[in-house]
């Protein structure tokens, strides 16, 4: 699984997942330096030491080694192990951040990946597990990785600051994934979302509802945004509402918006007219940066080309993300690959944003622990 032993450096704790991910698929260890030293409360915070402990759940044989004051760590990557698998994420992120470091990892492990992951299900910083369920669980199924197995379920819906929400993931492995040719995103032929309640007056989605629509349905006539309200030990620990909108092509191509209330006590009430009005202007913003991919799964598309076949896969993407800017130049030092960047002016026939289309020979990256059958 490694490709080469030596150890790479870096300083600070931004794109920590990034390094993490990239160390674990490549078999390269990861020293990170510096983190937060300044700080109040420097070293590593609780959401990034859940990340590690469920990095060392997943895999057999990693070695961790994190300083006293915690800003020093150093990552040795195991084997990617995989099977049922337990965690409770930390309440100060949402589920989504631990949930896009398994999406990376899951297609490559040895056993078919079954995880359970208790916490925030969606909150107002990370892509909440509704917006993951309708854009990357359909991306992987461009890259060949599909079955029966593979699913995304919100068991209990957790807002913050409480939590206690519980999703359920599974995933099957793959040997080696398809190229791809995503290079026409075609047009919008329909738009679907969920409006979430929890804690508070079922009213409140069919509030979201009617604003989202009063901006969408001048658009387009196929809308339909389901309302979630869910009860009891199913509503989690906190209340709290939100709508996520997810807009389909007509080649398969889905962006996705979202938008949740501030959390009990922080900030000032949302109103849900207003949260829906401004979910759907996001959607619009979204549509019209366009691209195959959206951008909240930039980078899940890169790696996945990335680790593709020895062949070349083409991808059109929106205006490229500050985060996917940097995974690019992380996929430069833990692969050694370089994608040719080329921008398409939107013309006539493109409507929106500029475009990039980014173009790669995959490196042919094959699962070890899948022996031929």
């Amino acid at each position: 699984m490694a490709t080469s032993a030596h150890s790479l450096s870096y300083v600070g704790c931004n794109f920590l997942r990034q390094r993490l991910i990239l160390a674990t698929l490549s078999g390269r260890p990861v020293k990170i330096r510096k983190i937060r030293p300044r700080d109040d409360n420097p070293g590593l915070r609780d959401f990034e030491a859940s990340f590690i402990r469920l990095m060392d759940k997943i895999t057999n044989g990693s070695r961790i080694e994190i300083n006293q004051t915690g800003t020093t760590l150093y990552y040795q990557p195991g084997l990617l192990y995989g099977g049922s698998v337990e965690h409770d994420c930390s309440v100060l992120r949402s589920i989504g951040y631990y949930l896009e470091g398994l999406l990376c990892l899951a297609p490559f492990m040895k056993h078919p990946l079954k995880a359970v992951l208790r916490g925030v299900t969606n909150d107002q910083v990370d892509p909440s597990v509704d917006v993951l369920k309708v854009t990357a669980l359909p991306l992987l199924k461009q890259f060949g990785i599909d079955g029966e197995s593979f699913e995304l379920k919100i068991i209990r819906r957790g807002m913050p600051p409480g939590g206690g929400g519980e999703v359920l993931f599974s995933c099957p492995v793959r040997r080696s994934l398809k190229p791809i040719q995503l290079t026409d995103p075609g047009k919008i032929k329909r738009i679907r979302g969920v409006a979430y309640s929890v804690r508070v007056s079922p009213q409140m989605a069919n509030r979201i509802v009617d604003s989202a629509r009063s901006i969408l349905n001048k658009f387009i006539p196929d809308i339909y945004i389901y309302t979630d309200h869910m009860k009891g030990a199913n509503s989690g620990k906190s209340p709290g509402f939100g709508l996520s909108l997810v807009a389909e092509t007509t080649n398969g191509t889905f962006l996705s918006a979202e938008l949740a209330s501030n959390p009990q006590g922080q900030g000032v009430a949302v109103l849900p007219e207003d949260l829906g009005r401004n979910c759907a202007k996001l959607l619009l913003e979204e549509i019209y940066r366009g691209g195959c991919v959206d951008s909240t799964n930039q980078s899940l598309a890169l790696l996945l080309m990335t680790l593709g076949q020895q062949d070349v896969s083409k991808v059109l993407l929106g205006p490229l993300s500050p985060y996917t800017i940097e995974f690019l130049r992380h996929l430069k030092s833990f692969f050694q690959i370089m994608f040719k960047i080329e921008t398409k002016q939107c013309g006539d026939e493109l409507k929106g944003g500029d475009k990039v289309l980014m173009t790669c020979v995959g490196i042919g990256f094959s699962n070890l622990s899948k022996t031929l059958k």
